[in-house]
């Protein structure tokens, strides 16, 4: 359960923060963000999932549901380490400060860390650095029960060209473990550079989270319920997902019709054997859980909704539409969860869509706070549950929009003159500063938690949108200058966090 003291924070992903190497990160741009959010008064950065994510960049299609996001390790942080040389990361090859291109920044960073990892199995290095050394044979064996597979995992793709692991061969695709062995034997060190990047990706990232916990910050994180295809979680545990015997999806995830899709949504993700995992003791969900808790004060999980039924879409269908709901059995699950990890999970359940009762009583079961967004607010009639006048409980988390939303300035610029007139008189105001009123009202609410995405924060519109669901290209590259976080900026944060009582 999360504690009802009214606070308030930003939802920022490190990918956006500035930064001379084209990308956010975890270096010292993080810190002043940190620095930031305590000037302005403020107790939460919440972020996007933080693994390794594949194709198309997004952190909801990841290569492991326990691997961290290399691309956050910063190139400061290993000259730091004397891992790489000034001269080797000086000329970033990207000048755009305001997104970050992908495939030019993959490659380099890719460059910098191999040089960084021939440097680290170097004798000379091993002997200078032997407390660093000790650190990451600790991390190996401490995080081996997933560690091991997903090194082994990359380690594969990439002797295969980066095909996804159904394309390899048969012995590679549903190895044995004699022959996974032997596997580890001859990708000995090529596995060996993904646990190095690991162990960098958790060593940076415990430093900066200990910095915001004794600044007051809490870190909220985020999963996806569904994991990639092309995972190594996938492929490692072949027997937990509904699969056929040539390891191809027998049904896949999804959303159904509705108001804003006539064919549903196919996101394509393999769906959970749930019968295995029960004969398991839901053991897979109790190391991710607790994984993420280990580096999280708080955890919001997608799709909460699916822990109580799923929608089943027949693999091959190229829509939605011909699905089915199955039910989960979400309450043993977590039931499960909390005899592993103690009552009273630190959990948000996204609990946007299709909600029905039973997804409710689900979550009010284990005193989950949902989720409430202001601009699904204006959609219908004055009984709105988005609308703060008809929050019935301040065990939520209220937003003015997320990273599925445009900005609030750009989603409003969309509306209907009769929707835009309906804001306007709700925040009576003339709409020009809508992003303001919206903060306002997200932290006037009686939500005991109101989080504001970056962008609203800085006035920006559709320009500045990090994700357009259903869109392949061009999301997740927002990025803001270095510079912007003023101290006028940081007292009206704080001022309003004071009116409020979320100081």
């Amino acid at each position: 359960m999360i504690e009802q003291k009214r606070i308030s924070g930003i939802l920022l992903h490190p990918t956006s923060l500035p930064s001379p190497y084209g990308i956010g990160d975890l270096g010292a741009e993080a810190y002043e963000f940190v620095d930031f959010l305590e000037r302005a008064g403020q107790h939460i950065w919440q972020m996007l999932p933080l693994t390794h994510t594949g194709y198309g960049d997004s952190p909801y299609q990841s290569f492991s549901a326990f691997a961290g996001q290399p691309l956050l390790i910063s190139p400061a942080h290993l000259k730091e380490l004397d891992l790489v040389q000034g001269y080797e990361i000086l000329h970033c090859p990207v000048r755009d400060d305001e997104h970050v291109d992908y495939g030019v920044i993959i490659p380099w960073k890719q460059r910098i860390f191999q040089n960084a990892y021939r440097r680290f199995l170097t004798t000379a290095y091993r002997e200078a650095h032997r407390e660093l050394i000790s650190a990451y044979e600790a991390f190996c064996g401490q995080n081996a029960d997933w560690l091991d597979d997903y090194a082994l995992f990359m380690a594969c793709k990439d002797a295969h060209g980066g095909v996804s692991w159904l394309e390899w061969e048969d012995d590679c695709r549903y190895p044995s473990a004699e022959y996974k062995a032997q596997l580890q034997q001859t990708y000995e060190k090529d596995s060996g550079f993904y646990r190095f990047l690991q162990f960098l990706f958790f060593e940076e990232w415990k430093e900066l989270k200990a910095y915001a916990n004794r600044h007051d910050i809490q870190i909220i994180g985020d999963i996806p319920i569904f994991v990639s295809m092309d995972s190594a979680d996938v492929w490692a545990n072949q027997h937990l997902f509904q699969l056929d015997s040539k390891g191809y999806p027998v049904k896949v995830a999804g959303v159904p019709p509705d108001y804003f899709s006539e064919t549903g949504q196919l996101w394509g993700n393999p769906l959970y054997h749930w019968a295995a995992h029960e004969e398991e003791g839901f053991a897979w969900w109790i190391s991710r859980i607790r994984h993420q808790l280990t580096l999280l004060d708080i955890l919001r999980i997608d799709h909460f909704r699916g822990f109580e039924a799923y929608w089943s879409v027949p693999y091959g269908e190229e829509t939605a539409v011909h699905g089915e709901w199955v039910k989960a059995p979400g309450r043993e699950l977590f039931h499960a969860i909390e005899d592993a990890l103690g009552e009273g999970l630190p959990i948000i359940a996204e609990d946007l869509g299709v909600i029905t009762p039973e997804v409710e009583a689900l979550r009010n079961d284990f005193h989950f706070p949902g989720m409430k967004v202001l601009q699904f607010a204006f959609e219908g009639t004055h009984e709105n549950a988005f609308l703060p006048h008809q929050f019935t409980t301040p065990h939520c988390v209220c937003y003015t929009g997320t990273h599925d939303n445009d900005t609030t300035l750009g989603w409003y610029e969309t509306l209907d003159p009769a929707c835009q007139e309906k804001v306007r008189r709700y925040t009576n105001s003339d709409g020009t500063k809508v992003n303001k009123e919206f903060i306002r009202l997200c932290f006037g609410s009686i939500a005991a938690c109101a989080v504001v995405p970056m962008q609203d924060v800085l006035s920006y519109g559709k320009e500045a949108r990090m994700n357009i669901p259903g869109v392949a290209a061009g999301n997740w590259n927002w990025r803001f200058k270095k510079g912007i976080l003023s101290a006028p900026l940081a007292k009206e944060l704080k001022d309003m966090a004071i009116l409020y009582g979320r100081y």
